[in-house]
């Protein structure tokens, strides 16, 4: 090995060395960059072999190169906004440089997600989050190419009709009987004959409107009474246009509890096997509604769950109907499977698009590209895009963040040996460089 080798090596150590110190001054820049993934600094020889055949060297220098740790779990820290997201786990977001897919997609683990102009969500580097729209109830699978934009201003308000509804009240036991009734006399009879209890229930429509009900009863016979249901809006909104919509009968046993529901809207009494009666509200073809059936729960028979009759007051003490008017989102829930369900200012959810997350053979295989973000290559296998918390991915946290892996007191380590050994090569260059003046003073 000669003195110029020598020299080579100490400057192959500068260059190393100074590789070394560009990689732990880029982790500690990075110190608060979310889902940051430290780098290490990973020296290897450099061997030039000899010209005889032999196993000897003709001169060793030193390389540097920096080694990604992509899977290290960073710490996770809550935030308060609800597309704030970490993974707890293996795998990362699917992002694209473009809104429309047209860009380049690339993988991140950095979450910190929020709405654009146009309502997209994309992250502090300006990468757009991309999710599976979610139809029918369920996700269209885990094909890359159907995944879209998440998009929040493209959440659509909702109303729900009802379709089911319940009353717990009492009958007065001890009410009059009232003899010559026929059914539709408390709604339709001129003069109407004068129900002893009557209550109010709003419905809601197909459209997300709220549509007044008018319930009536009567007592007809011991334990026995009989309901009128009409609409109690514009009857031009029915077909035919007539507010009586069911009509029926409730009895009840010596103990107050109910014994027998019997529906008699058609003319002919059909008794109720579970304590409910359909009650079918005929929309007119002018209230742009189509015709709505709504499901009266009365009650357990032999039981006081639903409609009772004791002596006291008549009075209803709960009324329960599903549905809702129309409302506007609120806001977002994100649940750890990814789903994410579109908050409305009526109290109702809806599932709009669930967030993927891709893995990979070796994910320390991905190239990283600018945007703390990761591309795919021949080292790290395909992405396999599945919903988290399943096919090895792991789950999401809304409202938090995943910290930076950096750890500064290694890194100032790090610095301090780096610097030594960058010091050491230049005093092999400088050494040799004596040897070469000593060299050249020779006579």
């Amino acid at each position: 090995m000669s003195l110029y080798d020598a020299m080579m090596i100490g400057v192959a150590g500068l260059d190393a060395n100074s590789r070394a110190l560009s990689i732990s001054s880029s982790n500690i820049a990075n110190v608060n960059t979310v889902g940051y993934k430290t780098s290490q600094s990973a020296f290897s020889t450099m061997l030039a072999a000899s010209g005889d055949g032999g196993n000897s060297a003709s001169g060793i220098g030193v390389m540097a190169a920096a080694q990604q740790n992509i899977v290290q779990q960073g710490l996770l820290f809550s935030t308060a906004s609800p597309t704030d997201l970490a993974i707890s786990g293996n795998g990362f977001f699917c992002v694209n440089t473009s809104a429309d897919q047209l860009g380049q997609a690339l993988y991140t683990r950095s979450g910190s997600f929020t709405p654009d102009a146009a309502g997209n969500l994309r992250n502090s580097s300006g990468l757009y989050l991309m999710g599976f729209p979610i139809t029918d109830g369920s996700a269209p699978g885990t094909n890359p190419a159907q995944m879209q934009a998440i998009n929040l201003n493209g959440l659509a308000g909702k109303g729900e009709a009802t379709t089911k509804m319940s009353l717990q009240a009492n009958l007065q036991a001890s009410d009059d009987v009232v003899t010559g009734y026929s059914p539709g006399d408390m709604t339709n009879k001129v003069p109407p004959t004068p129900a002893e209890f009557q209550t109010s229930v709003n419905v809601f429509d197909t459209q997300g409107g709220s549509q007044p009900l008018k319930i009536s009863y009567i007592k007809t016979d011991a334990n026995t009474w009989q309901y009128e249901i009409a609409y109690d809006g514009d009857v031009n909104n029915l077909n035919p246009a007539n507010a009586l919509i069911a009509t029926g009968t409730i009895t009840f046993d010596s103990n107050g509890a109910l014994k027998d529901v019997t529906d008699t809207t058609s003319g002919t009494g059909v008794d109720s096997t579970d304590g409910s009666v359909n009650v079918h509200i005929p929309w007119s073809a002018s209230s742009g509604l189509q015709g709505q059936d709504i499901n009266f729960d009365m009650g357990t028979y032999t039981k006081t769950d639903g409609f009772s009759q004791f002596d006291t007051s008549s009075v209803v003490t709960a009324r329960n109907v599903d549905g809702a008017v129309f409302g506007n989102v609120t806001g977002v829930t994100i649940k750890p499977d990814g789903t994410v369900f579109a908050n409305y200012s009526n109290g109702l959810t809806q599932a709009a698009f669930q967030i993927p997350l891709a893995t990979f053979a070796n994910a320390d295989g991905l190239a990283q590209v600018s945007g703390n973000a990761f591309a795919q290559t021949a080292n790290s296998g395909q992405a396999l895009v599945n919903p988290a918390g399943t096919a090895g991915a792991g789950s999401l946290a809304s409202n938090a963040l995943e910290g930076s892996t950096v750890d500064l007191a290694t890194e100032f380590t790090n610095m301090i040996t780096t610097q030594r050994a960058y010091s050491a090569s230049a005093r092999i260059v400088t050494t040799a460089s004596d040897m070469l003046s000593e060299l050249m003073q020779m006579r």
